[in-house]
């Protein structure tokens, strides 16, 4: 039976990572154990920013968004003889196992301490769902949801000035907040890496609206397509006639109390993730799959294809076309 329990946030913040700290300390002193967080991520490992908590700490933090034990970029950590030094950290406290929450690159360290005998599970916490080994990743629900609240807010402007717009929205290559955000507002014209249009095209489509009398167009755009897309807009204005103009989301997209869908993803997984630890196993990442918690091998979750989304792009660019 292990003793003390750690838990880390890796990488980018995400709602609902607070929810999972929660879980993982009351399911760690549910059973007897000792949790403990660390501070800023595989940093706070080498830099010995652990400490001790307590079932109020998680009472208090549930519903807030980020991370409150920070989390921080840590390139070094790629270098053995630095992660042998978490290693010797942890064990000067006694903590045999940690929790990791982040995406694939948090994963690797979490996959590499357990290699050197510090069992480790990851947890999906990502705003992207770029995550393909598991169907949705905590804060990916949050942050949808705040982009489908500024696209409706943007519509009411368009829609009374007989305007287009073009939203910027996160993703980091992965395109399911725009394809689930297109879809969720009737978004007109859409694009990301998965199902790409040029600027050109996009224009073409606009014009298309403007000369059926569409009172107004939402263009969705995944970041990182497009080398501007204020000059984007202007583009399209030149081309459509439509008065365009752009908003980039941005880090709005990451913050904000976490859904109650984000909370409960985050919360079963981080208890499901003790539950793994505590039967001796380590090296291990816990996805969504089927709408059931299921733990997989992280190499091989790592080397996983992303599924083909073709079909459900093609069809919802018709839908939306339709005037």
């Amino acid at each position: 039976m292990i003793k003390k329990i750690g838990v880390l946030t890796s990488g980018g913040d995400a709602p609902g990572m607070n929810a999972a700290i929660a879980g993982v300390i009351k399911a760690a002193i549910a059973k007897g154990i000792e949790p403990y967080v660390v501070k800023d991520g595989y940093k706070g490992l080498v830099n010995k920013q652990i400490e001790k908590v307590d079932s109020k700490f998680a009472s208090d933090i549930i519903s807030k968004g980020g991370t409150i034990i920070g989390s921080a970029r840590f390139v070094e950590f790629k270098d053995e003889e630095v992660r042998k030094v978490a290693v010797e950290n942890l064990k000067e406290i006694g903590i045999e196992a940690l929790v990791v929450i982040g995406g694939d690159g948090s994963y690797q360290g979490a996959e590499k301490l357990t290699q050197l005998g510090i069992n480790c599970v990851g947890l999906p916490g990502t705003i992207d769902n770029d995550i393909v080994s598991s169907d949705y990743t905590i804060g990916f629900d949050t942050a949808l949801n705040t982009v489908v609240r500024s696209i409706d807010a943007i519509r009411d402007t368009m829609n009374s000035h007989n305007r287009c717009s073009v939203v910027e929205i996160m993703g980091n290559a992965c395109g399911d907040l725009t394809l689930y955000a297109a879809t969720a507002t009737g978004a007109e014209v859409f694009s990301t890496k998965e199902s790409f249009l040029t600027e050109e095209e996009i224009c073409l489509e606009v014009k298309k609206m403007a000369d059926a009398g569409k009172r107004s167009v939402i263009v969705a755009i995944a970041e990182k397509m497009y080398p501007d897309a204020h000059k984007l807009a202007e583009k399209i204005e030149q081309a459509s006639g439509y008065v365009t103009r752009a908003t980039i989301l941005g880090h709005v997209q990451r913050g904000g109390i976490p859904s109650a869908m984000d909370r409960y993803l985050a919360t079963t997984a981080g208890v499901f993730a003790v539950e793994q630890l505590v039967e001796g196993k380590g090296g291990l990442y816990i996805g969504m799959s089927e709408n059931k918690l299921v733990a997989r091998d992280i190499n091989s979750t790592l080397n996983m294809p992303r599924k083909d989304q073709t079909k459900e792009y093609e069809q919802l660019r018709k839908i939306n076309k339709v005037l």
